[in-house]
């Protein structure tokens, strides 16, 4: 006989889970709870992850499965691939709606720094989009976006910048969490914009200084 057919496949559950979590917290986040969201019983979820911290875990796995997708889907949405790089760094800014939801993040990165088989996720995830940055970062000094520089260093900083602003916004309140990491983003790349502008500028210069010589000469 042929298992009964999930009517709520694990992928729903998953974000039913990440918007409690995101309401809750790790204090309050409860089975029960993610079940009311999910449209299932409490019992149905530990069949299937075993436990809360289970169902934690297949977050994170989930999470990871899913980052190089998003950066592929990133590049044909975004023409420019500098502008890919900064949809892909406010991309948790779009989605965090209050301070309150930022805390609740923070509370579960305090587990993710301190719990060996979270911390696993976390660093891979923090690799592959860290990769995922540089490799646009490439595109975007080939198309001419960008100075050459140290891309992985930026796509670095970038990372930093994302997760770092969002703190900042929360502090401040002023206006949407995604505007607020736009402008830092733009800040941090801005002098790599300049400085391609300048090069070419000086380049234009050059270019006009020789034909006058050469002009004068004839």
């Amino acid at each position: 006989m042929s298992p009964r057919p999930r009517t709520i496949p694990d992928a729903q559950v998953l974000v039913a889970a990440q918007s409690t979590m995101a309401r809750l917290g790790p204090t309050k986040l409860t089975l029960a709870e993610v079940a009311k969201d999910a449209g299932l019983s409490p019992a149905t979820l530990v069949q299937r992850f075993g436990s809360k911290r289970g169902l934690m875990l297949a977050l994170w796995a989930d999470a990871l499965n899913g980052i190089d997708a998003c950066f592929d889907m990133l590049r044909p949405a975004h023409p420019s691939p500098i502008d890919a790089v900064v949809a892909g760094a406010t991309q948790m800014a779009r989605f965090t709606r209050t301070p309150e939801e930022l805390s609740n993040h923070l509370a579960f990165l305090q587990i993710d720094l301190s719990d060996p088989e979270f911390h696993r996720f976390m660093l891979q995830m923090s690799q592959r989009t860290e990769a995922g940055y540089t490799g646009l970062l490439n595109e975007a000094v080939r198309a001419g976006e960008i100075v050459r520089s140290d891309t992985a260093q930026l796509a670095r900083a970038i990372s930093a910048i994302a997760a770092g602003s969002l703190i900042g916004w929360a502090v401040f309140r002023e206006g949407t969490a995604e505007a607020w990491v736009r402008r830092d983003l733009e800040t941090l790349l801005k002098p790599y914009r300049a400085a391609r502008t300048a090069r070419r500028k000086t380049k234009q210069t050059r270019y006009r200084a020789k034909r006058v010589e050469r002009s004068s000469t004839s």
